[in-house]
């Protein structure tokens, strides 16, 4: 049979998805890139907020349109599944197929064979060979969590945290270096967590270490970094040579009163003291965050507090979103929520103000020249990257040329906004 595989949402349905790829090959399956050429669908869906919802059900009806006019299984996985699979079944009876939250293999061994929802989800899986197109690979070291933010509903359907033995994750990797892959991007609900429910300690120091103890040129890319649990050793082991010094750390806000309501332990100020530490650590280190704006009880002085804050910060990366009210966590039941169009109007002033850094910053980044990989060709523009940005959240820097694998030199002509402009460079 010739399977699409559709992934929707976070970098770790990416990461699953690529297994499950193999998985299906292994049963004499073939792996298509377009659904004309499909006999199969598996659309891996978030389930995470209401737009990331609307988007999983959209597509899924898509391809049930589809089905109508030919002959097409549509079998659908992911969180939207764990989270709501005994409604989604009674509700759209024409899927083929419905998986919750599974290793790879076990929904390959199973898939046109019967359903499965497990009532605890089983997140994290053990290396069987992957099938990925890019020169840049996402790695799952852990999934699910056991942290009590008030406005998240992830353990609801991913469950505890749970990490994958350093030794499968090392396997893992070494195999797409061999493939290959130059950036190996280490993913996780919690990275910093990582090894403390299977070693009773953080481990992601000395994965990082077996990591860049591979043979071989690529870069290592850390993402999800909880802000209260960064210790002086996870940031010292990002002195290793491959290990890029591009720190994303979810802080979600910047006022104390705000971040209580959040159930966040570290305040203001401890945040600060930690972007201090580590740039005074690494001179050329990038920190990335994403921040929650219109959470309940967020009042204009909060929301000042904030702006302050990102501008004693200066993040070279960040993203914003609207506070989404999900009936499964507790801020649910919170009072004092903000209306929709003021917090459309705060995330407006809050990336207007971000704009004016990023290209601030951006600007000091003309004449200097950085080691970049090119992700794609568009009529003859190189879009490439440089340690500065992860994959399809952050900037690129665009480049005239035809699309080649490897590391090369780009030199920074001009900046934009978020964007930068390039030419290639002699070693």
């Amino acid at each position: 049979m010739n399977f699409y595989v559709d992934v929707l949402g976070c970098p770790k349905n990416e990461a699953d998805c690529a297994l499950l790829k193999a998985y299906l090959e292994k049963k004499g399956n073939n792996i298509v890139n377009t659904i004309e050429d499909a006999d199969a669908v598996v659309i891996d869906t978030c389930g995470f907020i209401l737009e990331a919802k609307k988007e999983s059900i959209e597509e899924i009806l898509t391809y049930l349109e589809l089905k109508k006019e030919r002959d097409l299984k549509v079998y659908v996985t992911g969180c939207l599944v764990q989270r709501y699979g005994e409604e989604l079944k009674k509700e759209i009876p024409e899927v083929d197929g419905w998986f919750g939250i599974l290793p790879p293999e076990k929904i390959a061994e199973n898939i046109g064979k019967e359903s499965i929802i497990p009532k605890n989800p089983e997140p994290v899986y053990e290396f069987g060979g992957r099938v990925d197109e890019k020169q840049y690979a996402y790695v799952k070291i852990s999934d699910g969590c056991d942290r009590a933010c008030s406005f998240c509903t992830i353990p609801l359907f991913k469950g505890s945290f749970k990490s994958r033995k350093i030794d499968d994750i090392v396997k893992e990797v070494e195999y797409l270096i061999l493939s290959g892959k130059k950036e190996i991007i280490l993913v996780a609900q919690d990275t910093t967590g990582y090894g403390i429910d299977l070693y009773g300690k953080q481990m992601l120091p000395e994965l990082l270490k077996r990591i860049n103890d591979i043979p071989g040129d690529f870069w290592i890319r850390v993402m999800y970094m909880h802000p209260d649990h960064i210790t002086d050793e996870i940031i010292e082991a990002f002195s290793y040579d491959k290990v890029l010094k591009y720190f994303d750390i979810p802080v979600q806000h910047g006022s104390d009163k705000v971040l209580k309501l959040m159930n966040r332990t570290k305040k203001s100020e401890q945040i600060l003291k930690l972007v201090e530490k580590i740039r005074k650590r690494y001179e050329d280190a990038v920190l990335r965050t994403s921040i929650i704006v219109g959470f309940p009880g967020e009042t204009d002085e909060d929301f000042e507090e904030l702006l302050d804050f990102i501008k004693m910060v200066r993040f070279e990366r960040l993203g914003a979103f609207i506070y989404s009210d999900e009936e499964e966590a507790p801020s649910y039941h919170f009072e004092g929520k903000v209306p929709e169009i003021v917090a459309q109007e705060r995330l407006d002033i809050l990336m207007e103000e971000q704009s004016k850094i990023s290209f601030e910053i951006n600007e000091k980044m003309v004449g200097k020249t950085f080691k970049v990989l090119f992700d794609e060709e568009e009529e003859g523009v190189l879009i490439a990257r440089s340690y500065m940005d992860a994959p399809e959240i952050d900037g690129n820097i665009f480049v005239p040329g035809k699309f080649e694998e490897g590391f090369f030199k780009v030199k920074v002509t001009s900046a934009d906004v978020y964007d930068l402009e390039g030419k290639i460079v002699e070693e």
